[in-house]
């Protein structure tokens, strides 16, 4: 057992001095100090610092690591069909594993214990998220140019691969599918009784492409065809109609927003007022590193926050505590991760503790907005998941060496584009 002791504890919206013990996995009691405490195999003494539920990257494409800085300073459209998409042909399930592993790395020291992953050699992301003790979501990239007969094999192969993996349905975008293809996720979805998600109305072009198309909004379109009929949900959602918005509401579907891609590409800015006078549910990505470029959700929760204001031109706009809660708990429910979205008896013990005493942090007039507009991943001093330390104090606990993840990791990159 583990025991966290002499600090704060963010618990939903409320930031209390109990005490956490961890058993096992599972977390095992939340509250104040007790005379008859078990043994414990640590104490952890927070020293005022904060103990939260980790961050929950709720839209990201893990092994693009290798495009970092590369294809930058262009538009959506050109980035991925000249940019992106001829280097990714050159990918093999050994470059997947060796470029997620250096994703891994980033999310661990930025106090992220799990992350919704939508990339290519699904089998090598779950090995190394098993591997590792990483939380992996995986959702399906389904394309026009694919076998979409392999929806099957993932959704069975998936369900029993390990304790840290999981699978979720799901397609890239409108503008890289058919309509037969749709139709043949819904009626996946439908069988299975589940949520599907997709790239919704990223970019202007891609909205009034679809309705030159289809006569109708991406969100429209997918919720004709019944694939919003269990939920699910969109990534990025920033050229939203009242309808869309309308429907993500009805639906109980959840806009997840990626701020800081969404400006580098120049493709909008979300509406935020409006999902969250919608009652909208939220959750936080990074999207991939290739277009962000760094995979920080501390600087998404500030962005978000900040372009609200300046797109409503209302200094009052954007909610803080709303949004440090879609990058933690609304990103875990998104995901499917029910059992991980919060500091409290039964949960799983999913955490980050964030250190106080650094100088950004102080003075402590409010907790939330501290973490939401001063906090940067300097701040993160330990990431748990599962009840096992796998960052601490600057120091890694996957069972490899850091150093040589990137060495392999810059190998294989020279050779790809060598060969490109």
């Amino acid at each position: 057992m583990i025991r966290f002791t002499n600090g704060i504890v963010l618990e939903g919206r409320q930031v209390t001095n109990h005490e956490v013990w961890i058993d096992g996995g599972t977390i095992a009691y939340v509250g104040p100090a007790r005379d008859d405490a078990p043994a414990f195999d640590r104490t952890i003494d927070l020293n005022g610092n904060l103990l939260m539920p980790g961050f929950k990257n709720a839209h990201t494409h893990s092994a693009m690591t290798f495009l970092r800085s590369m294809a930058d300073d262009v538009p959506l459209q050109d980035w991925l069909f000249k940019q992106v998409f001829p280097r990714e042909a050159r990918l093999t399930p050994e470059r997947v594993a060796a470029f997620t592993k250096v994703a891994f790395l980033e999310y661990l020291a930025n106090g992220v214990t799990a992350c919704f992953d939508m990339y290519f050699h699904t089998d090598e992301f779950a090995r190394v998220a098993t591997d590792w003790g990483f939380r992996g979501v995986m959702c399906d990239a389904l394309s026009a140019n694919n076998d979409w007969e392999s929806i099957y094999e993932c959704h069975e192969k998936y369900a029993s691969w390990s304790p840290f993996v999981s699978y979720r349905l799901g397609f890239h975008a409108e503008y890289t599918a058919t309509l037969d293809m749709l139709k043949f996720v819904s009626e996946a979805a439908h069988k299975w009784r589940e949520p599907v998600f997709q790239h919704n109305s990223e970019t202007k072009a891609e909205v009034e492409g679809c309705v030159e198309r289809h006569g109708c909004t991406p969100t429209v379109l997918f919720d004709r065809l019944g694939l919003y009929d269990y939920g699910g949900g969109g990534f990025h959602c920033v050229w939203m109609s009242d309808e869309d918005i309308g429907i993500f509401q009805k639906r109980g579907l959840t806009a997840v927003l990626n701020a800081c891609s969404n400006g580098k590409l120049a493709s909008g800015i979300a509406p935020l007022r409006r999902f969250i006078d919608a009652g909208v549910r939220l959750a936080v990505g990074t999207d991939g590193p290739a277009s962000n470029n760094a995979l920080d959700m501390f600087r998404e929760m500030y962005l978000i926050n900040i372009l609200a204001k300046l797109s409503e031109e209302d200094a009052a706009a954007g909610d803080p505590a709303l949004i440090l809660e879609a990058a933690t708990s609304g990103g875990a429910r998104v995901m499917g991760l029910d059992d991980c979205d919060a500091v409290a008896p039964g949960k799983r013990a999913d955490l980050t503790v964030i250190d106080m005493h650094r100088a950004n942090m102080r003075p402590v007039h409010n907790v939330v907005k501290n973490l939401v507009y001063s906090g940067n991943p300097g701040n993160v001093v330990l990431t748990m998941i599962d009840g096992v330390v796998r960052y601490e104090n600057g120091e890694y606990h996957v069972g490899e060496d850091p150093e040589a993840v990137y060495r392999e990791a810059e190998r294989m990159t020279r050779e790809l584009l060598a060969e490109a």
